[in-house]
This record gives structure tokens, C-alpha cells and sequence, in this order.
């Protein structure tokens, strides 16, 4: 196209300053078309925010270590990542970064992920939650359970406008954000939210990179647990948030990721949860590499595999993938 333009503007005979004029104007023109097309919508997970109290927080962003991060979340967003060409039998996936319930690792554990899937052709959702915090809210515990059910309803509400297949809806999270995504894979009879078109809070499958999912002492990240549920929870908040413990035969299928020598969320909490998952007979693959650590995001450098291949695999075989 720009070829085009240029040569139609050599073949004019206009003055060489007219042509330099409109040379500059096509150049602007195509760059705010490129912006226009490239720019991602954000949009409000909700018009009134529940469990929300006046307070004197302010988001910030932060980049530390070369990772991206998104402090003191109080107004929880999505961002749209749609793929160049729709699809109306797409996925779509809704991702959730990590950082401990206490920062969001926005860019490596989210947009870059986005933007990854939308590669595949699948719709993905970059879900800007709330950090627990009583001073901003009236029960921080129930926030992962809130944003992320009001984020698979947005999904699943609006899947004809943005060209995605209602049934085929996905969660993801990365390390606390895996403890978000799987309290939405188990959790979903218990509504949280206003629904009055009782659209299915159920996501359709789950992909949990070396997520946090126990809150039991002896594997649990306990700056994750603290943070949302605080330093001396009952029994009671201990068993219902540690999510090993609430799967069942509806549990969606899993694809999970993991490093032997995690030192920060142990490998027992992807272990414990595919246990649970073979236990009830819900399909489950379980990726464990020797080496990476933690928050390796898309790439683990202590292997020339790529787990995201993994993941394209599993999800074409699943019949997620078009």
C-alpha cells in the first residue's frame, strides 16, 4: 500500500515541496492507522466494584529486574488481546500475572503471554486484579473469587462480539496468579458475583504455570497465604482456599507447568493438584522440569524446550486450538 501511495505521488506533477508535503501526511496517516489497530482495549471489570471501601491507595508501575509490575491495584481491569484474524470458533484464554497477592508481574506473566496466544489465533484477556488489601476492601479474602468470576462472565457474555466459542474459555495464572486461576477452576458453584442471566462461571480449562495452590504450611508460598488470607486464618479459610482440597469430577481439564527446584512455590502444589485431578478423573498434563526457579514466565533457560509448545500441543489435542 505505501508503495502505491509513493509512486502515485512521483507520477503527480506537483512541486517536489507538495510532494514532500504529502509524502509526510501519508507517513502520519499510516502510523496512526497502525496504532488504531494495534492498540489494546481496556476495559472495567465492573461498573460498581464490590466489597470496595474509600482508601488512600494509588496504582503504580514499577520495573524491577527487567520484569514489569503493576503495584496497589484497587480498580481491576481486562485487556483485550484479539487475534489479527476472527475467528467465531476461537478460544479464548483470560491470564492472570503473578507477584505473591502483593504486586501483579504484568508484562512477562501477562501481556507478552497475550500476545503469545494471539500468535495461536486465540483471544486472550490480561486480567488486571485487585491485590488483597483490608484497607481498600471488606473481605480481601474473597477478591480472587469476585475478579475472577466477573472476568469469565465479561468473557463469556460478550463472545459473539469479540468472535470466541462460549465453550471454550479458559484461565490461566503464573504463580499466585495460579492460585487465582485454580480458585476459579473450583469455586465456580459458589457465586460470588451478581448473575442474573446465570451465565456458567465454570472456566473450560485451566493452565497453571508453577502456580501456588496449597495454603497447607508445609508446601504453601506463605507471603501468597498471608496476603490474602492474613497471618493467623481459621481451619476453615486454610482448607477452602487451599484448592487441592476443593477439586472435583467438574474440575476442567488442567495443563500445568513446574521446576523441580522451585525454592520459592514448591512443586508439591502442581503435584497435589494433579493428584487431586487423576483422583477424580479429570484429564491432566503435568510438565515438571529439573531446573528454572521461579517466574521463568514463557521460557525457561535451563532447557532448549518450550513449554509453550507443550501447551499448543495439549490445547490442539483438546480442541481448543483451530
Amino acid at each position: 500500500m505505501l508503495k502505491l501511495l509513493v509512486s502515485s505521488v512521483r507520477r503527480s506533477k506537483l512541486p517536489y515541496i507538495y510532494q514532500m508535503k504529502l509524502y509526510f501526511t501519508i507517513l502520519v496517516s499510516l502510523l496512526l492507522m497502525h496504532l488504531k489497530t494495534s492498540a489494546q482495549m481496556v476495559i472495567d471489570l465492573y461498573s460498581t466494584i464490590p466489597d470496595a471501601k474509600p482508601c488512600n491507595e494509588k496504582e503504580t508501575y514499577s520495573s524491577e529486574g527487567g520484569f514489569g509490575r503493576i503495584n496497589r491495584v484497587t480498580h481491576p481491569t481486562l485487556q483485550v488481546f484479539l487475534p489479527k484474524v476472527p475467528n467465531k470458533a476461537a478460544s479464548a484464554v483470560i491470564v492472570c500475572p503473578g507477584g505473591g497477592y502483593s504486586v501483579l508481574a504484568i508484562d512477562h506473566e501477562g501481556i507478552d503471554v497475550a500476545k503469545a496466544f494471539n500468535a495461536m489465533g486465540i483471544a486472550a484477556f490480561v486480567l488486571k486484579y485487585r491485590i488483597p488489601d483490608s484497607s481498600c476492601m471488606t473481605h480481601r479474602e474473597i477478591v480472587p473469587l469476585t475478579d475472577g468470576q466477573q472476568a469469565i462472565k465479561m468473557v463469556r457474555e460478550n463472545a459473539a462480539k469479540w468472535k470466541i466459542d462460549p465453550k471454550k474459555i479458559g484461565i490461566m495464572g503464573f504463580s499466585a496468579g495460579g492460585h487465582f486461576a485454580s480458585t476459579a477452576a473450583t469455586h465456580f458453584n459458589e457465586e460470588a458475583i451478581s448473575n442474573p442471566k446465570h451465565t456458567s462461571l465454570r472456566p473450560d480449562f485451566a493452565v497453571l504455570i508453577y502456580p501456588v495452590i496449597s495454603f497447607r504450611d508445609s508446601i504453601t508460598h506463605h507471603g501468597s497465604k498471608e496476603n490474602l488470607i492474613g497471618k493467623n486464618p481459621s481451619p476453615e479459610l486454610v482448607h477452602r482456599f487451599s484448592n487441592e482440597e476443593q477439586v472435583t469430577s467438574q474440575t476442567p481439564t488442567s495443563f500445568l507447568v513446574h521446576a523441580a527446584d522451585d525454592d520459592v512455590v514448591p512443586v508439591a502444589n502442581s503435584i497435589s493438584f494433579a493428584e487431586a485431578l487423576v483422583k477424580n478423573k479429570v484429564p491432566v498434563e503435568l510438565h515438571i522440569y529439573p531446573k528454572g526457579g521461579h517466574g521463568f514466565g514463557m521460557h525457561n533457560k535451563t532447557t532448549k524446550d518450550e513449554w509453550m509448545e507443550r501447551l499448543k500441543n495439549w490445547l490442539g489435542m483438546n480442541d481448543f486450538l483451530q
